[in-house]
């Protein structure tokens, strides 16, 4: 393992477990354009080349199971795991989020959420969170208008609002924590840019680009689900926002043939092989 992606799994191992979380990005990055299903053996090997032990692993499966992300099949001694359907929407907004190109057009135009108070609403509130809205005031929930709201909130009273004159804008300041997430931006960038020189110099081993491959959208995505994606005209002239894409599109592209060969080799569901991904896998971070 190349000491620059060394240096990012050693900084992950300080941090608290997130082992379930890096298992969301396994499946949202290369399972589901493969399929949706794959083998605990398969999980197991990528773990085990980041030292997470097999049961951590199995932990972590077993609680998102329960939490109901996913359904498991026992076939022999073998464990198998799918996204549950209902979780699709979820893992298509971010998708786009994550690798969808930017809005270019500014219409002027808001999204404004009213959540009532009851019993899904904890639900609703991190449903939106994770879409990119904001919110100004408890209850409120604010996004460009377009964005996709999530089936947890589509419950909510629905209203399109003007944030072209001052108040609108002052509405926008006090709905997301913008600075605190460029500061995010530039430690991401920080991690990274060393990734960016390692595939310069060298061709990587389909494990490590795999590695790299999680770990890069594991991390990013951790920035950029809280970022409500404005459009440019209403961002300071130095949002790191736009360099972070740049430099996780570029490194992602430098990343996905070999770590590819590594599900081509090493990853299987119920039936064998995975199938391979769509065209829509090589179009991520194509503006």
């Amino acid at each position: 393992m190349p000491k620059s992606l060394a240096r990012i799994v050693d900084q992950l191992k300080r941090e608290p477990s997130r082992t379930g979380s890096i298992v969301i990005t396994v499946f949202g990055d290369a399972i589901v354009p493969r399929g949706g299903s794959v083998a605990l053996s398969t999980l197991l090997e990528f773990f085990a080349a980041i030292d997470v032990d097999s049961s951590v692993v199995r932990t972590a499966m077993s609680r998102l199971t329960a939490d109901g992300w996913f359904e498991r099949e026992k076939v022999g001694r073998n464990s198998f795991y799918r996204l549950v359907q209902r979780e699709r929407l979820t893992f298509d907004i971010a998708t786009k989020h994550i690798y969808g190109a930017p809005a270019s057009d500014w219409t002027g135009r808001f999204e404004l959420l009213l959540i009532a108070n009851g019993g899904d609403r904890d639900a609703a509130r991190e449903a939106l969170k994770n879409a990119g809205f904001g919110t100004p005031l408890p209850g409120v929930w604010v996004a460009p208008s377009g964005v996709p709201i999530p089936e947890e909130a589509k419950g909510a009273i629905r209203l399109e609002v003007s944030a072209e004159d001052d108040s609108g804008r002052r509405l926008l300041s006090a709905s997301w924590p913008l600075e605190r997430t460029a500061e995010a931006y530039r430690r991401f960038m920080k991690s990274f840019e060393p990734l960016r020189g390692w595939l310069a110099r060298e061709k990587p081993s389909d494990i490590d680009a795999f590695t790299a491959r999680v770990l890069l959208i594991h991390q990013y995505r951790r920035v950029v689900l809280r970022d409500p994606l404005l459009p440019a005209a209403l961002l300071p002239r130095d949002w790191p926002g736009r360099a972070a894409r740049q430099l996780c599109g570029e490194i992602y592209r430098g990343l996905l043939p070999a770590s590819e060969q590594w599900l081509d080799r090493h990853a299987s569901n119920e039936n064998g092989p995975l199938p391979a991904a769509g065209k829509e896998l090589f179009r991520r971070f194509a503006d």
